[in-house]
């Protein structure tokens, strides 16, 4: 008599930690994983030193983050897990515009950035992606990063906006988004003065003469990054 035997494989599943402020986004990308035979989610936190904490102790494959949390800018966030978790793939899921913060957060150690508008479709592309040691981006930002490249490095070098560090792109990207000081100050966790600190940079590196003058300017340039 011959029986027949059922092969059971046995998957070793990719670990990914979520961290994001918002309780009902952490739950639809891990309603997403959880379907998925190969992966699945070992943990979440809503703040950036738990999250670091966590990544610590569990040694997740990849950490999917928001660019905004109550603590912390996610882009700190980034850079501390690559430095304390360095075999820690991240992925970075947000709101704010990828041709500006998906550039800082690759330069911040992530190795793919999405809008939250695409996460539903694209999240399980990207993860796959990332982990099996590719990037993700956007077509609109791998597009940006050709149009880049193009200009060649003394053009962009030339460029005022690319002689800009990074805090100061985070700043003027709100402030393109007719955001305060106030609004500023609290969405990047810093104080008012350092904010103000960073207007007066701005306008230097700019070349701009007054307040209104600087954010006419960032409005001008979220409307050129838009269309």
């Amino acid at each position: 008599m011959v029986t027949k035997a059922r092969l059971v494989m046995n998957v070793m599943k990719k670990r990914i930690f979520l961290v994001d402020d918002h309780a009902i986004v952490r739950y639809g990308i891990s309603e997403l994983i959880s379907k998925q035979a190969d992966l699945e989610v070992c943990g979440e936190a809503e703040g950036a030193a738990d999250a670091l904490r966590a990544v610590q102790t569990l040694k997740p494959d990849l950490v999917i983050t928001d660019i905004s949390l109550k603590e912390s800018s996610g882009l700190d966030l980034v850079r501390n897990i690559k430095s304390a978790a360095p075999h820690a793939e991240i992925l970075v899921v947000s709101i704010h515009d990828d041709k500006i913060y998906g550039e800082l957060a690759l330069r911040a150690g992530a190795s793919g950035y999405l809008m939250k508008e695409e996460a539903i479709e694209n999240v399980l592309v990207a993860i796959r992606r990332i982990l099996s040691g590719g990037i993700f981006v956007s077509e609109r930002l791998a597009s940006f990063f050709v149009q880049q490249q193009l200009r060649g490095a003394s053009q962009m070098a030339s460029s005022p906006f690319e002689r800009l560090s990074d805090r100061e792109k985070q700043v003027f990207q709100l402030l393109g988004q007719w955001k305060g000081t106030r609004q500023i100050a609290k969405e990047l966790n810093l104080s008012i003065k350092t904010v103000e600190y960073y207007r007066e940079q701005l306008k230097a590196k700019l070349n701009l003469t007054s307040a209104s003058e600087l954010v006419q300017y960032a409005v001008n340039a979220a409307a050129q990054s838009k269309a």
